[in-house]
């Protein structure tokens, strides 16, 4: 993986200093620059003759000297770290600013703070962060809130979600460079998404001789099959150094994804992002967003 330019959005909210002190690890081990974006959202409408600027108008050199002056001391830890930094301060919609400006750098990574999942917070996170997960083409890394942050820097614990499609390869391709740079340990998890979620699975033993032998055997095929699957994407180098471990999980994907990072004390997932359609943004909002939505961990989503 090669990474040069970080995009970090700013909104001088905790969220977003734990987004920079994450940005800044990467940035080191890649030996990139970071380029740190606040955009003014318009919250009122300009009205005339008061002087207000509106939607796309100029901020006043006095505010901007301001924001930029914040900015900077937002991300001193960037400064401290010797890594390089440019601030930009814009004024319009977040979303579309900050993806603009992805392309135009162009960044190799995003790395925003989340802010919750309830109330304001969730506004926040559906407004923009959701957009930019949507259609960023680059990889876009999601930071919790430290406060509810659980995990730790600099990565030890990598979690990477594979359903074999060709954007959780690619996520994989990634976890494992990020694994090398960190020297973390990597645990790459399927989910068999048993027909069964709510209500409980029926009890093999209990359902008619032929029906239950039948499902036990299809459930032995499924699992042996996806096992087989994972090992074949583990590459011999990675193999030879510190070998990633992989786990199957029966049930709806982005609850034992979670759960799993739960028990593995994970510092970050790593999830596939499919394309932007309409059924792959239903996909999307089912997994990889309610993942980022709720991990107490980083998030690293990529789309191919």
């Amino acid at each position: 993986m090669d990474i040069k330019c970080i995009l970090c959005p700013i909104d001088f909210s905790d969220a977003s200093m734990h987004a920079v002190d994450q940005a800044v690890v990467i940035a080191g081990w890649y030996k990139a620059r970071m380029t740190a974006l606040h955009v003014c959202s318009p919250m009122l409408v300009s009205v005339p003759g008061l002087g207000m600027p509106g939607p796309g108008e100029a901020i006043g050199d006095t505010e901007t000297e301001r924001l930029r002056n914040e900015a900077a001391a937002h991300c001193g830890a960037a400064t401290t770290a010797g890594i390089g930094l440019d601030i930009l301060i814009e004024r319009g919609q977040p979303a579309s600013h900050i993806l603009d400006r992805a392309n135009s750098l162009p960044a190799d990574l995003i790395v925003m703070g989340t802010h919750g999942i309830s109330g304001f917070e969730h506004l926040i996170l559906g407004s923009v962060t959701e957009k930019v997960l949507r259609k960023a083409t680059c990889p876009v890394l999601t930071v919790p809130p430290r406060a509810r942050a659980t995990s730790r820097l600099p990565f030890k614990r990598l979690l990477c979600a594979v359903d074999f499609s060709d954007s959780s390869v690619t996520a994989l391709e990634y976890a494992f460079s990020l694994a090398r740079e960190s020297d973390a340990a990597l645990t790459i998890l399927h989910v068999l998404e048993w027909p069964w979620e709510e209500p409980p699975a029926p009890v093999l033993e209990e359902l008619p001789l032929a029906q239950g032998s039948a499902l036990a055997e299809y459930r032995r095929y499924c699992e042996k099959s996806a096992m087989v699957r994972l090992e074949s994407l583990v590459p011999d180098a990675a193999r030879a150094s510190r070998p990633p471990v992989t786990r199957l999980r029966n049930g709806k994907p982005y609850v034992e994804i979670l759960r799993v990072a739960a028990e593995d004390s994970a510092d970050l997932i790593v999830i596939g992002v499919r394309g932007r359609n309409p059924l792959d943004l239903g996909l999307f909002g089912s997994t990889a967003n309610q993942v980022v939505r709720r991990a107490t961990c980083p998030v690293l989503t990529l789309r191919r």
